[in-house]
C-alpha cells in the first residue's frame, strides 16, 4: 500500500548509537560426498537493527515512545539512518558525483534508479537505494558533474530523472553520489519499558527490520 510508509526519520541522536547490519538467508545441504550445496533464499540482503542501545536518557526514551505510537507499532514504515552505511562512499567524507555507477545512457532513457555496489571482485552486490536524503544527490555523466537543474531526484523512490536537454547520450557512463536512509519498520508491536531497569542501566530493546517500501 502506498500509504503504509511515513517519510519521517527515526530520531537521529538515538539511531546513530544503535546497532545492527545486513543479514542473508542461506540454505545449506550437506551432500554424501562431504561437499555442500548452498543456495541463497533472498535476492537481496535485509538489515536488522536494535535502536535500544542509543537510548541513554529519559528524554530520548520519551521521543522513541512517541515515534513508536505514531507509527502504530509495526503498521507504518519509516526512515532510519545507519551510522555505518549511509553514504554512497565512505561515511567519513561527503558524497561525490562519481561515487557509484548507476547506468549507461542510450540516448532516450531519461530516468534511472539510484543504486550502491558493494565489492569489486567476482560477485559484487548491487543494492537499490530508494530513500536518498533530500538535497544530497549529485550526478555526473562521463565524469562531469551536472548542475542541479539538469536532473531531479524523487527522494521517496530514488529515481533520478534527467531534463530533456541533459538526457545521457548512448554509451555515456552515469554516476551518482548521495546520502540515504534505510526504509524500516518496528519489528514488534510491544515496546516494553521498565523504568527501574532503565535507571539501573538496562537498555530497552527496540528492534527494527528493513522493508521494501
Amino acid at each position: 500500500m502506498p500509504c503504509d510508509f511515513h517519510e519521517v526519520c527515526f530520531p537521529l541522536d538515538v539511531a546513530l548509537r544503535g546497532s545492527g547490519g545486513p543479514s542473508q538467508l542461506t540454505e545449506i545441504v550437506a551432500l554424501a560426498s562431504g561437499r555442500e550445496h548452498r543456495n541463497s533464499r533472498w535476492a537481496d540482503s535485509r538489515r536488522r537493527y536494535d535502536a535500544g542501545l542509543g537510548i541513554r536518557t529519559l528524554d530520548a526514551l520519551h521521543a522513541v515512545l512517541a515515534f513508536f505510537e505514531e507509527r502504530r507499532g509495526r503498521l507504518y514504515g519509516f526512515r532510519y539512518r545507519d551510522r555505518v552505511d549511509w553514504r554512497s562512499g565512505p561515511p567519513s567524507r561527503a558524497p561525490a558525483p562519481t561515487d557509484q555507477p548507476i547506468a549507461t545512457g542510450d540516448g532516450s532513457t531519461a530516468a534511472f534508479a539510484l543504486a550502491k555496489t558493494y565489492g569489486n571482485g567476482p560477485a559484487p552486490y548491487r543494492r537499490a537505494i530508494t530513500k536518498p536524503v533530500a538535497g544530497s544527490v549529485r550526478v555526473a555523466v562521463n565524469g562531469i558533474e551536472l548542475p542541479s537543474n539538469a536532473f531531479a531526484c524523487d527522494v521517496t523512490t530514488g529515481l533520478v530523472t534527467f531534463a530533456a536537454p541533459a538526457v545521457p547520450a548512448p554509451g555515456a557512463a552515469i554516476t551518482a553520489g548521495y546520502a540515504f536512509d534505510v526504509p524500516v519498520r518496528f519489528d514488534t508491536d510491544d515496546l516494553v519499558i521498565d523504568l527501574a531497569a532503565f535507571t539501573a542501566g538496562e537498555i530497552p530493546k527496540v528492534p527494527l527490520v528493513e522493508i521494501v517500501p
